[in-house]
């Protein structure tokens, strides 16, 4: 008897930012896996089995969880953010692409989340008016020197470009050298943000230049977010300034 999965994207933090889609399965699941600390935020019912792993974990967890939802099980496989973003929905997917084809036939759902980047241009304004992109900067599943290749890439483009997982304890240097590209290929004026723990009680956004800019203030908790040639503050007579790159891009001759 076949149960069903669904990958759950919880969001940055706050319950108010869950999807009442999201809110209803994981009331439903009869089992919740993932990070301890995700699976922490929900309150579980009696009726629920919580499944807490530890964070490099993540092919065992899916093939964990393909495996209760093939024995009849309703499993809820959550992540933060959104799962399609760094998170469990591509884990799983390749856990479920290593299953024989007969042994692929599960009730699997995806169900989206709102994710760092967009948590945190709702914070700052409109900074993803015109086209952006996202990376990882954590080499733990791919090289290095791919992630230089591609923030050269980002600065040719002139993407505004946002930034996950900048840094952690194991890896504190790797920041500085991605600010070290940027700032070879965008003006010292280009806004940069540092959002961390957006929609969380230690929420803090810090708002500088790329000249100006301490990747010091970047950890795991953070998305780090450059701008464009043409993005630019826009101030106001209250509250922060709103960072804005405009839709519209005018090509000089």
């Amino acid at each position: 008897m076949s149960g069903r999965l669904r990958i759950i994207g919880l969001g940055p933090g706050p319950a108010s930012w869950l999807t009442p889609e999201a809110g209803e399965a994981l009331a439903e699941a009869s089992d919740i896996l993932g990070y301890a600390p995700y699976v922490a935020r929900h309150k579980a019912s009696s009726h629920q089995r919580l499944h807490p792993s530890d964070n490099r974990v993540e092919a065992e967890r899916a093939a964990h969880a393909l495996q209760l939802a093939a024995s009849g099980h309703d499993v809820a496989l959550v992540s933060g953010g959104d799962p399609g973003v760094f998170a469990m929905a591509a884990a799983l997917v390749e856990a479920l692409e290593a299953l024989p084809l007969e042994a692929r036939d599960i009730d699997i759902s995806i169900l989206p989340g709102v994710t760092a980047v967009l948590a945190a241009a709702a914070r700052l304004g409109a900074p993803l008016g015109g086209d952006f992109c996202v990376m990882s900067l954590s080499d733990n599943l791919k090289p290095w020197k791919v992630i230089k290749n591609r923030l050269d890439a980002a600065n040719a483009g002139d993407f505004v470009l946002a930034l996950y997982n900048p840094a952690s304890k194991a890896r504190p240097r790797q920041i500085f050298e991605a600010f070290d590209i940027l700032r070879a290929g965008r003006a010292p004026a280009t806004p940069v943000a540092f959002a961390r723990a957006i929609g969380r009680d230690d929420e803090r956004i810090l708002r500088c230049s790329l000249a100006d800019a301490d990747p010091a203030e970047a950890d795991m908790s953070t998305l780090v977010l450059i701008g464009a040639s043409h993005s630019r503050w826009v101030a106001r007579p209250h509250g922060e300034p709103f960072l804005l790159t405009p839709r519209a891009v005018q090509v000089r001759p």
